[in-house]
């Protein structure tokens, strides 16, 4: 039979509570002695712990926490380089945290006896800190050392994600002969009982029904009825609950269930995260009262300290210089420094700083240049092509791209396009600067409530015809083209078509953003172009793929000349060989 014992720990008295040690009071007097250095939201839900000590409703008992420490540190080991192999020795910091999970007790009237206090648990930390294996290892702890029968859920937005936490713990089974000797996995998950040393009964026999099991939010949480232990990865992805709320039902059945959530920041705006961190940081200043939920979060007092002070990194990442290298977190800081979507995923992602859409993707220095070019000077050349024909009611964009073989500067011709009625929604202050643009050729009117797509072949037939202008490809969006794409093949144009997703706009618009900062974009000084640019922002997934939206609550500015940028450049990176040995002849 396994025995997983609490620890005999000597310590100081200071750290005693009723002659055993704590790691969570150690945790708590280094962190406000300033020795381990934290964010105010954890000092908040530390000085909350704090007062448990002191509660007469509260009871302490250290032993539920304490074996599953040992169980962690001497049954569990790492296997991933560049610890793996080697035993999972826990740090102070979640010693702390295992003992907030277990220690406090309270009395349920319904169940008739003493039950663990905390049953929510939100862990925020940034990335590279270990928080999928820790929280793996926690898991697996309470699958043994818990009681009979224990089902445990891990569960994320994807099935990949959800795959790397219970690989984590299927992986730490293996490393043990322990472990190993008494479980066994399938496809299907993880159980108790293995068929080459069977027992017939016990705990460790196949008579216990318990088992770790994965789903995605994509699959939904079927399979999730009358679990104990449910688990979620990087719920930043989440949109909303919808996935969330089967898995937390699903653990109500049970008198002590634990509901984890483990999660960085994230870069979706107006996700599940945004509400729920939203409603965390309601409960940790008193405004809400929800005593049942853990709420440990590693997150930085100001995004300015970032940038100023090395030492408050360990705000965000309590793993620094064990599990996360300092070095890292400085090139990261140093690549953020002169690359918006850089800045963007590690502000999200090492700090813990939110980061939405509400600024622009570019400083007016990017934008500015007013450098200016003859289109004599490409007469007879081949171009790159590009058009955002958008929403047949709004703006359109055409776009031309020639670039010079000797200097590689992209030199741009553009033509915008509105319907008439479109002239009367916009603002006063647009409406003026649409008068003046029309006027000046930038912008030209199709009569009626449509954009007359065929000026805009119109455009590229004159290009040609006057200036001998051809367009090698030309990539347009998905919006209102199939008659559009034929009527340009008919004029002998090759149409390329470009989704509008991360996965295609992202190197593009990032090579749009280098090359704008480094002038190697000439626009003609365009105005039209600089109020797009000017509108335009970022919108980043979790594989740090970008794409371009408008700036939050501007819905009715344009960006419509971005977007034919950022297309135009996402055909030339797909042709880039063929079209510079055409400019080269």
């Amino acid at each position: 039979m396994i025995s997983f014992e609490s620890p005999n720990v000597l310590a100081r008295p200071i750290y005693e509570y009723n002659g055993t040690h704590s790691f969570l009071l150690e945790y708590i007097d280094k962190c406000k002695k300033g020795e381990i250095i934290i964010g105010q939201e954890l000092l908040m839900q530390l000085d909350v712990l704090i007062t448990y000590f002191d509660d007469p409703e509260i009871k302490i008992e250290f032993e539920d926490a304490h074996k599953r420490i040992k169980f962690i540190e001497t049954q569990c080991k790492h296997f991933e380089a560049p610890f793996s192999g080697k035993p999972f020795l826990l740090e102070l910091f979640q010693k702390a945290f295992v003992e907030a999970i277990y220690i406090f007790k309270i009395y349920d009237d319904e169940i008739g006896r003493h039950v663990r206090l905390h049953q929510d648990v939100l862990f925020l930390v940034a990335r590279k800190n270990g928080k999928t294996p820790f929280i793996s290892a926690i898991c697996l702890a309470e699958w043994f050392c818990g009681e009979m029968g224990t089902r445990i859920l891990c569960s994320s937005n994807d099935y990949e994600q959800a795959d790397l936490m219970f690989q984590a713990i299927n992986s730490m089974r293996e490393e043990s002969k322990t472990l190993s000797k008494y479980t066994r996995s399938n496809i299907k998950g993880i159980f108790f009982g293995n068929p080459k040393k069977p027992k017939k009964r016990g705990k460790f026999s196949y008579q216990n029904k318990g088992q770790i099991k994965k789903i995605s939010a994509k699959t939904g949480a079927k399979e999730g009825k009358n679990i104990k232990i449910g688990a979620v990865d990087e719920v930043h992805e989440l949109p909303d609950n919808t996935s969330i709320m089967p898995i937390r039902q699903a653990v109500s059945t049970q008198d002590e269930p634990l509901y984890i959530e483990l999660t960085t920041e994230g870069v979706v705006n107006d996700g599940y995260l945004d509400d729920r961190l939203k409603e965390a940081r309601q409960v940790l200043h008193g405004e809400l009262e929800r005593p049942r939920w853990l709420i440990w979060m590693y997150t930085q007092d100001s995004e300015k300290e970032i940038w100023q002070n090395e030492d408050s990194w360990y705000k965000s990442n309590p793993g620094m210089g064990v599990i996360k290298k300092r070095s890292f977190l400085k090139k990261m800081i140093e690549e953020a420094k002169t690359s918006k979507s850089m800045r963007v995923f590690v502000m999200s992602k090492d700090f813990n700083e939110k980061q939405n859409n509400a600024t622009a993707w570019l400083t007016p220095e990017d934008i500015k240049n007013e450098e200016e070019f003859d289109i004599e000077s490409f007469r007879n050349c081949f171009a790159i092509g590009s058009v955002d024909l958008s929403k047949t009611g709004d703006l359109a964009s055409a776009r031309v791209i020639m670039m010079d073989p000797e200097t590689q500067k992209k030199h741009m011709l553009q033509k915008y396009f509105i319907p008439e009625s479109k002239l009367e929604t916009l603002s006063r202050e647009d409406l003026e600067k649409f008068k003046k643009w029309i006027k000046e050729g930038y912008v030209e009117v199709s009569p009626g409530n449509e954009n007359d797509f065929s000026l805009v072949t119109a455009w590229f037939v004159k290009l040609y015809k006057e200036y001998s202008i051809r367009p090698y490809k030309v990539g347009y969006d998905k919006w209102s083209a199939i008659y559009w794409v034929k009527e340009m093949e008919e004029y002998g144009f090759e149409c390329v078509r470009v989704s509008q997703e991360y996965g295609s706009m992202s190197e593009p618009m990032k090579l749009v953003e280098a090359d704008l900062k480094s002038n190697m974009i000439i626009y003609n000084n365009n105005p039209v172009d600089k109020y797009c640019l000017e509108n335009t922002a970022l919108e980043m997934n979790s594989k740090m793929e970008m794409r371009p939206v408008k700036v939050q609550g501007k819905d009715h500015m344009k960006i419509d000349g971005a977007v034919t940028m950022i297309i135009g450049y996402k055909v030339y990176i797909d042709n880039r060989n063929e079209f510079m040995q055409l400019i080269r002849r």
